[in-house]
């Protein structure tokens, strides 16, 4: 009891609300609640959260499982268990607790299942449902099955980590509209639909964090086209860092960005993603794609839609390996290195072993302002393409400085959409006026 004891108050001196360490925690067992009950507990254990909050002291659980649903969680509070011991599962089809409303609410060790009733199934819900709140944390706690996610956060902020997830249905963490989120240190293994999903009904300022969370077998059970199957999904969201995460076999992509502004995308391992490994689409701008490894993907990095108001962004330090030639989820998906449209810098990058081409740029038309500069491409089937269209609305790129080696096919290349129409665009550049090549080698 002395170590539990200890845990309980140092939970609650990070409590804003908490005006000394020394108060007392309520025993949930002397309030009525039995620990591993068959029965739904939820009329004592709302009581147990109203009294603690109002009485200003954190709420312990001892181990075992206690059922309930629907809980309201109030304003001022820690709710804190024993690691792996302490249980509350669902008893019906809702959630088994909400905190709407509230503000300076912590949850530590305490793990949230499905229980007997199942809870929520599908939509935007979770076990767990923060909504119009804030200084929520969620710290050491274990999320586990159930029909829909394990957190479903919706115009509130949360900090959660040390986190639990497995075996969720839908995706580990869901948020909707959020009010600033720091995700950090979580373990995210199994989810039917998504890792962590931070997505807005229109832009704004999301001023999020996700770093350091490990991420792994990710599906996409409910099909699409990449909607589904995601690691890290962020979505009309702004001003989000996402670093230093580990993210594995995912059915569509490690890291996908979709119509978001001032992102960045940093120091990242991603591996083995069934199609992009990291994705810039739609009306984003304002993309920073630094320093990762990309290792295993369909495609490696991908800057795209252009004819979206995809636009804006560096592509700089990446490694960039082992992409190999075909998409099971997306046959559609070329074998690319790395990928840029519209007002990128794409710089001093590594690009190995392709079986496709190392870096493009462009589509058709779709190409301006495209800097490809100080890259070492190798091991590919061909090095560099650029797409060379005569279209008036098609802008200038710059290819300098680059290092093209152990090429199967051909260094340097001129596409009209698919079609390779110059095998030497170095040799062939003033046919392209907006073309400019210099200082690359290629062996």
């Amino acid at each position: 009891m002395r170590l539990v004891r200890r845990h309980i108050l140092i939970g609650l001196a990070a409590l804003p609300f908490a005006t000394t360490a020394r108060a007392q925690a309520l025993d949930g067992t002397s309030l009525n609640l039995v620990p591993g009950s068959p029965d739904d507990q939820s009329g004592p254990m709302q009581d147990a959260l109203l009294r603690a909050a109002a009485e200003g002291r954190p709420l312990f659980l001892p181990s075992g499982t206690y059922l309930a649903q629907n809980l309201q969680v109030p304003s001022n509070i820690l709710v804190t268990g024993v690691p792996g011991g302490t249980v509350l599962g669902a008893a019906g089809a809702g959630p088994v607790a909400r905190i709407s409303g509230s503000a300076r609410v912590r949850f530590e060790s305490i793990r949230f299942g499905p229980g007997s009733g199942g809870g929520p199934q599908g939509g935007e819900a979770g076990l767990l449902e923060i909504e119009a709140s804030d200084r929520i944390a969620i710290a050491g706690c274990e999320f586990a099955g159930g029909g829909a996610s394990g957190i479903a956060i919706h115009d509130a902020s949360a900090e959660i980590t040390g986190c639990d997830f497995s075996g969720h249905a839908l995706a580990a963490i869901f948020s909707l509209d959020s009010r600033g989120l720091t995700l950090t240190g979580n373990r995210i293994v199994g989810c039917g639909n998504g890792g962590i999903l931070v997505w807005g009904n229109a832009n704004r300022s999301g001023s999020s964090t996700i770093s350091g969370n490990a991420i792994s077998g990710i599906g996409a059970s409910n099909g699409g086209n990449g909607q589904n199957g995601n690691g890290i999904n962020i979505f009309r969201c702004d001003d989000v860092i996402i670093a230093g995460n580990r993210i594995k076999d995912c059915a569509f992509t490690a890291i996908r960005l979709n119509s978001t502004r001032n992102v960045v995308v940093s120091g990242n391992l991603c591996t083995n993603s069934g199609e992009v490994a990291i994705f810039s689409e739609f009306a984003f701008t304002g993309s920073v794609i630094a320093d990762n490894i990309v290792d295993g993907a369909a495609l490696g990095i991908s800057v795209t839609n252009m004819d979206s108001g995809g636009q804006v962004a560096t592509v700089s330090g990446n490694i960039v390996r082992n992409v190999r030639e075909r998409s099971e989820v997306n046959p559609d998906t070329r074998p690319i290195g790395i990928y840029a449209e519209a007002d990128t810098a794409i710089t001093g990058n590594t690009v190995h072993s392709i079986v496709g081409m190392g870096i493009r740029a462009g589509n058709g038309p779709f190409l301006r302002n495209v800097v490809i500069a100080d890259n070492i491409v190798r091991g590919v089937n061909t090095g560099i393409g650029v797409s060379v269209v005569r279209d008036p609305a098609i802008g200038p790129v710059s290819i300098t400085g680059n290092l093209v080696a152990d090429v199967l096919d051909q260094a340097i290349v001129g596409l009209e959409w698919e079609r390779v129409v110059s095998d030497d665009l170095v040799r062939d550049a003033a046919n392209y006026p907006h073309v400019s090549i210099a200082g690359n080698w290629a062996g």
